[in-house]
């Protein structure tokens, strides 16, 4: 089980790889993000994308599902307060299979929890060697001892 004390400073989990499928992307961009060019073919082939591309947050939520599956699953989460510097700066497109990953940036324990640490991570997502998702998030772990 992954704890606090597990998330050190500089470490890095990779959390393998997510496929940006065609009819999910359709279907989270009808219902979250009905923008054109994450819909239709015609009016993604118009935009400055040139084909029908994946809605950021579809973006994000194959990390999440990655991160989810690798660490928090098994983990002590407490939750996140949030996050912030998220990015995507290159489009998803249909078939693209990403490469998922964090890094921790900072590790301390909670003043007024003990019980609990607070982690500061780094979230990518590339295709091939190009940076498609990225975001820093700040995640509650219980630690194994107060």
């Amino acid at each position: 089980m992954i704890a606090y004390e597990d998330l050190t400073p500089g470490r890095v989990i990779e959390l393998g790889e997510a496929v940006a499928e065609r009819g999910e992307m359709v279907a989270f961009a009808e219902r979250y993000d009905p923008q054109p060019f994450h819909l239709d073919e015609g009016a993604a082939a118009a935009s400055s994308f040139g084909a029908l591309v994946a809605s950021g947050w579809y973006t994000a939520g194959l990390w999440m599902r990655r991160y989810v599956d690798t660490v928090l699953a098994d983990s002590t989460s407490m939750g996140s307060p949030g996050g912030k510097d998220m990015a995507w700066p290159a489009p998803v497109f249909p078939g693209d299979v990403l490469r998922c990953r964090l890094e921790v940036l900072s590790a301390r324990r909670s003043a007024t929890r003990p019980e609990m640490g607070i982690c500061e991570i780094r979230a990518t997502a590339h295709r091939d060697e190009q940076c498609v998702f990225s975001g820093t998030f700040t995640a509650l772990l219980g630690a194994r001892s107060s």
